[in-house]
């Protein structure tokens, strides 16, 4: 491939996929400014490796393991921990039809990483348990416990906020 094909390949991954990315490591790192710094650096090192894929469903696994990769190593590292930047909400939405509620973008960052991944697939890209549980390499029973207790954390959270005082149908979350 040339340097021309490269670049527009490259920078057409970028355009397709540089929300998602963003959003997966706004939902981790918690601020705009450490997100942003993620998907630069996980744009770059996939440039860099000259790394090519199937097909777009290929893409945008990848990206997803990539992010969430990436993330955890930048919440698992001394600087992160030391440092306190939590109240920053911006829009997640930006640039992108989908409508998100800053309130319950702040609950679900407060949720356990294990569950903020899967919860984002699920919702916001429209994932199945299954798709799920291939990308994330982990059981789809596993998968389903995550989003329903991810669910019931997020409830207790919203109803302790006074968001939340009316009564629902049984069964509903």
């Amino acid at each position: 491939m040339d340097f021309e094909k490269k670049k527009e390949y490259y920078f057409s991954l970028y355009e397709k996929h540089v929300d998602m990315v963003y959003r997966i490591c706004y939902f981790y790192l918690g601020n705009s400014h450490d997100a942003e710094d993620a998907v630069q650096n996980i744009f770059y090192k996939i440039i860099k490796k000259e790394l090519s894929f199937k097909d777009s469903e290929h893409e945008k696994a990848f990206l997803i393991v990539c992010a969430k990769n990436y993330c955890k190593d930048i919440v698992k590292s001394f600087w992160i921990k030391k440092r306190v930047d939590y109240d920053e909400i911006v829009n997640l939405a930006s640039n992108s039809e989908k409508e998100i509620d800053l309130d319950l973008t702040y609950e679900i960052m407060n949720l356990p990483s294990k569950y903020k991944l899967p919860l984002y697939l699920y919702y916001y890209e429209g994932y199945s348990v299954k798709e799920i549980s291939h990308i994330l390499e982990e059981k789809e029973t596993t998968i389903q416990t995550h989003l329903s207790r991810a669910r019931k954390k997020l409830k207790l959270q919203i109803e302790s906020e006074g968001y939340y005082n009316e009564k629902r149908p049984k069964g509903a979350v």
